[in-house]
């Protein structure tokens, strides 16, 4: 165990540990905004849990770190931003059943405002907010897909169930009249543990007995339950297959698939979680089948007009530093069976946009996505912020400044990749788009975490 205050952590991997667990604040966060004396409680501490060699267990005060600014090389005035830079930003674009007005997407992020997973009009509001400040495409928080093992979190959203399909279509309705698009991302979380934070999650015990995974680790090197049989196996990608088709019928635009973060697909993909030596593990070819044929049977389930988004990340919340692909060549091995599946964009989720994936070339995760299969791709990490990870304390003076965009603008004019997905920005600033494409940059008011509190 290496505790912080111990100073056998820096506080540069701390500030990253924590600022890649934001989703799980925010879970914990909303839950006490009717419980004054633990709000303050849970904004003074955090604990994380991440069983794994690399990813060690950290308890202990959070401090105020100072979060990690880019490199001066990645940093340039932003007051030598010209009017063109952006331009590219805001063309059209088309894609099956896709048609956006601009390339902005808004990146999914959990907010746990369903209470029993039914998002309500506070929720259609919400996401309504981001399409009249300009976002081309929404791309929903996570929403568990009709499995009895896809959820551990109940106030974030069921793709199932009368009451909250009528939820959707609510959420639907309200985006579409205010001229955006919009898309669900379909989520099942396998085996994964729930952070340990005292005062908010001390009192819940984990029931793994009705989840499933590929070989049953929860984190590298351990596990805790078997693997799934092949009828489970079956039973998950039909529950997909379901929800895709329900997202087209309630008149969705698309639907995302969520293969990323060490979650059910992407625990098929990575060797560490799936130790499988059936059809389903062993080599590449045999770790992407999983995701290839749940692929398929969405794409059975919606035609070939409606657009499958897949979105996919090397690092996992069980080991940040983990890699699918340690080369271009293994990215191919598997982004080439996907595309040929039926995905028809590629969503490469990252810490920081503006980093290189590999060596030799400054193409980043999407840029290589779109390389390697010739297909649309989002990029996302970090834009919009001035900071490359950001800590997650809601003590009301932390806030971040604006980040400089010039690097956005260039990599994207020159086709790097097709879409680009906003997150923590649009939060303190549903007005991006709009405030970009009009050159207002000093009106760009910088994410706050103490925001994560409410859903406006």
């Amino acid at each position: 165990m290496m505790h912080v205050g111990a100073g056998m952590l820096s506080a540069e991997r701390f500030a990253d540990l924590v600022s890649l667990h934001i989703m799980f604040f925010v879970r914990g966060i909303t839950r006490l905004v009717r419980k004054p004396s633990q709000f303050v409680f849970a904004a003074k501490f955090g604990w994380i849990n991440a069983s794994s060699e690399r990813s060690a267990r950290i308890e202990g005060p959070m401090r105020l770190l100072k979060p990690r600014p880019m490199k001066k090389a990645e940093r340039r005035a932003m007051t030598g931003i010209k009017s063109d830079d952006r331009k590219s930003l805001f063309e059209p674009f088309r894609q099956q059943s896709l048609s956006l007005s601009n390339r902005i997407a808004m990146a999914p992020m959990t907010r746990t405002f369903s209470p029993g997973g039914v998002p309500g009009a506070d929720v259609a509001a919400y996401y309504r907010r981001r399409a009249e400040g300009g976002v081309g495409l929404i791309i929903t928080e996570g929403a568990w897909v009709p499995h009895a093992g896809a959820s551990n979190e109940e106030n974030a959203p069921r793709f199932y169930g009368e009451d909250a399909l009528a939820g959707w279509a609510g959420v639907v309705r309200e985006v579409h009249a205010a001229g955006g698009r919009i898309v669900p991302q379909l989520w099942h979380v396998g085996l994964t543990h729930r952070p340990k934070a005292p005062g908010v999650y001390d009192d819940i015990r984990e029931d793994f007995s009705g989840r499933v995974s590929p070989s049953g680790y929860v984190a590298v090197g351990d596990k805790i339950a078997e693997g799934m049989a092949e009828r489970d196996v079956g039973a998950v990608i039909a529950a997909y297959a379901t929800a895709a088709a329900t997202a087209k019928r309630l008149g969705f635009d698309g639907v995302e698939i969520h293969g990323a973060h060490g979650y059910m697909v992407d625990q098929f993909l990575w060797r560490e979680t799936n130790r499988r030596t059936d059809r389903w593990g062993g080599d590449i070819a045999g770790r992407v089948r999983f995701a290839v044929e749940l692929v398929r049977a969405c794409r059975a389930a919606v035609g070939p007009d409606f657009a499958i988004i897949l979105r996919f990340s090397q690092w996992k919340l069980q080991d940040y530093a983990a890699r699918l692909a340690q080369s271009p060549q293994e990215l191919a091995e598997f982004l080439l069976p996907l595309s040929d599946a039926g995905v028809d964009i590629f969503h490469a989720s990252q810490r920081r946009f503006w980093e290189p994936e590999f060596a030799d070339s400054d193409l980043n995760l999407a840029g290589w996505a779109k390389k390697i299969t010739g297909k649309p791709s989002i990029t996302v990490g970090s834009i919009g912020l001035d900071q490359a990870l950001l800590e997650t304390s809601v003590d009301p003076g932390v806030a971040t400044d604006v980040a400089h965009l010039d690097r956005l603008f260039e990599m994207h004019a020159r086709g790097d990749f097709d879409l680009v997905a906003i997150g923590r920005a649009l939060i303190c600033e549903p007005d991006w788009p709009a405030k970009v494409r009009e050159g207002r940059y000093d009106q760009l008011r910088p994410f706050d975490a103490t925001r994560l509190t409410q859903l406006v």
